[in-house]
Parts: C-alpha cells; sequence; structure tokens
C-alpha cells in the first residue's frame, strides 16, 4: 500500500499534467477514494462536491482546473 507521502507525490504529478491546482486534484482523489479511475472521470466530468472541498484546503483566491480559473466567491 502507499504511503501517505507517495501518494501526495502522485497526485501532485497528476494535477501537473492536467494544469489543475494540487487542492483540487486532491479533492477529486478523496472523492474518488483515491481510484485513479474515477478520479479521470471525475476531473473530466466534473462534480459539485470538489470545489468547495479544494477551496477548504487553502486560503487561495483561485485555483485552476484544466484551462478553467475558479474563483472563491463564485463557490
Amino acid at each position: 500500500m502507499s504511503t501517505d507521502q507517495e501518494k501526495q507525490h502522485h497526485i501532485g504529478e497528476w494535477a501537473s499534467l492536467r494544469n489543475t491546482s494540487p487542492e483540487i486534484a486532491q479533492a477529486i482523489f478523496e472523492l474518488a477514494d483515491y481510484d485513479e479511475v474515477l478520479a479521470e472521470k471525475i476531473w473530466e466530468e466534473g462534480s459539485d462536491e470538489v470545489l468547495p472541498l479544494a477551496f477548504a484546503k487553502t486560503d487561495k483566491e483561485r485555483l485552476f482546473w484544466g484551462e478553467q480559473t475558479i474563483e472563491r466567491k463564485n463557490v
């Protein structure tokens, strides 16, 4: 089984490859219960649960989901 540090590194790489904020990637993987196939589906199709969870992990005002910029005030 992967350690938490390995999971974080993998999620960071996953986020980078998709030009997505790490906070959004982490939220996606949490919702997918760390299932990469399901995470990819959530990333592609979206989920109303991702953004509130992602913004709860940071004090940043903007996060990136692929080519889309999401502002905290719009969530």
